[in-house]
């Protein structure tokens, strides 16, 4: 399944060390230093700092047993973690989406969001909080103009994994302290033409490798 890609930055692929390996679309950046003079506003790609996405996952109390175990090298060090950087909340700083897949078939298993606050320990210094967490097979989430959209496969009793009778596209927004539902859209799949053969995606997986 072709997930819509994000607008703006998509930074993507398999993470190594959890920074990532490849970027898509416009370089988007992460808070950085300010500067001490009078400058125009700095582009998103001025303020960027990649995180370690796999850390992330792996010190985060919400994020399942089950995914953290599953959560391995597919190749030497480099881990199935893709990772967008972009404006969700209103942290002032870049929120960080990370999607953990599967290292065989690019499915997703669990997808994350974490904003930038004031550190829990003792409130001093910053560190990114879980404010939205989905684990289930096939789901995926992409940053559209400032809106969270996620894609989760629908399956019927029979599906095969690779043809889903449909998807759900759900976009969230953020309200005050948490992500609420905006809008949602349901798509099903044909599953036969011509001489009877599937048609339908592929299989449901990450936005495709450039």
């Amino acid at each position: 399944m072709a997930v819509a890609a994000a607008v703006g930055l998509l930074t993507a692929g398999c993470s190594t060390g959890g920074t990532g390996t490849r970027d898509e679309g416009a370089a988007r950046a992460d808070q950085g230093t300010p500067s001490s003079a009078p400058a125009p506003a700095s582009s998103a790609s001025s303020r960027m700092r990649k995180v370690d996405a796999v850390q992330l996952i792996m010190s985060d109390p919400k994020v399942s047993d089950r995914v953290k175990e599953d959560l391995k090298p597919c190749v030497a060090d480099a881990y199935p973690v893709d990772t967008s950087y972009g404006t969700l909340t209103d942290s002032g700083a870049p929120d960080v989406v990370v999607n953990v897949l599967t290292c065989g078939d690019a499915v997703g298993v669990g997808t994350y969001v974490y904003r930038l606050g004031a550190a829990k320990d003792d409130g001093k210094g910053t560190a990114y909080q879980n404010v939205f967490s989905l684990e289930e097979p096939a789901v995926y989430s992409t940053i559209d103009r400032g809106d969270l959209v996620v894609t989760k496969q629908v399956y019927a009793e029979d599906d095969p994994v690779s043809y889903p009778s449909g998807e759900d596209v759900i976009t969230y927004r953020w309200a005050g302290s948490k992500f609420s539902e905006h809008d949602r859209v349901h798509n099903e799949y044909s599953k036969t033409v011509g001489d009877g053969e599937i048609d339908g995606p592929a299989e449901p997986t990450a936005p495709p490798k450039n």
